[in-house]
């Protein structure tokens, strides 16, 4: 049996894996969060973040410090109007999934929501995240097609959205095929 050695970053070889999947983030605050984004977008193969209202963009000192320069490979774009936003993606052919606990919300990982995802896989899809304090506004929630939401297992209902949004990432690029 062969020692089993840890990498460091040199080490590790690129891929270079996208998915059809971007990000549209409205009115998220936390400079530190969106960092994460992009750190998470360029782990996962996130194609494309849609930077959205009061969301800072890039190049932001906050930003870099927790993008840690992933903030040069990834695309963002920068919209004032995140609902005209999703609109254009659905007029795209977008698939816009919502995640937020809602009354009609489904656990990220049912077979119902596989089957949503691999019935639409020749669409591309974008994952709507809200602020950290309000969520997602209404106005965006009933343009997604579907929305889902993090089973919680404990006493809280909620999660930091970056973490949120890695499961769910995590999830939806499970039945993906890469571009």
């Amino acid at each position: 049996m062969s020692e089993n050695i840890q990498l460091t970053h040199d080490e590790h070889v690129n891929p270079n894996i996208k998915y059809p999947l971007s990000l549209l983030v409205d009115d998220m605050n936390d400079p530190l969060n969106v960092g994460s984004l992009f750190r998470l977008s360029d782990a996962l193969g996130i194609s494309r973040i849609h930077l959205c209202g009061d969301t800072p963009a890039p190049p932001n000192p906050k930003i870099n410090k927790t993008a840690r320069s992933t903030e040069k490979y990834i695309t963002f774009e920068t919209h004032h109007d995140a609902v005209a936003e999703i609109k254009r993606q659905k007029d795209k052919g977008s698939c816009i999934i919502a995640l937020e606990l809602t009354s009609s919300s489904i656990d990220i990982t049912s077979d119902s929501v596989k089957d949503f995802i691999l019935q639409n896989s020749e669409r591309p899809f974008c994952l709507v995240l809200g602020t950290e304090n309000e969520g997602i506004s209404k106005a965006l929630l009933e343009l997604a097609e579907l929305t889902v939401h993090i089973r919680m297992c404990g006493n809280n209902s909620s999660m930091n959205v970056v973490s949120a949004a890695s499961i769910a990432c995590y999830e939806i690029c499970r039945y993906l095929t890469p571009c």
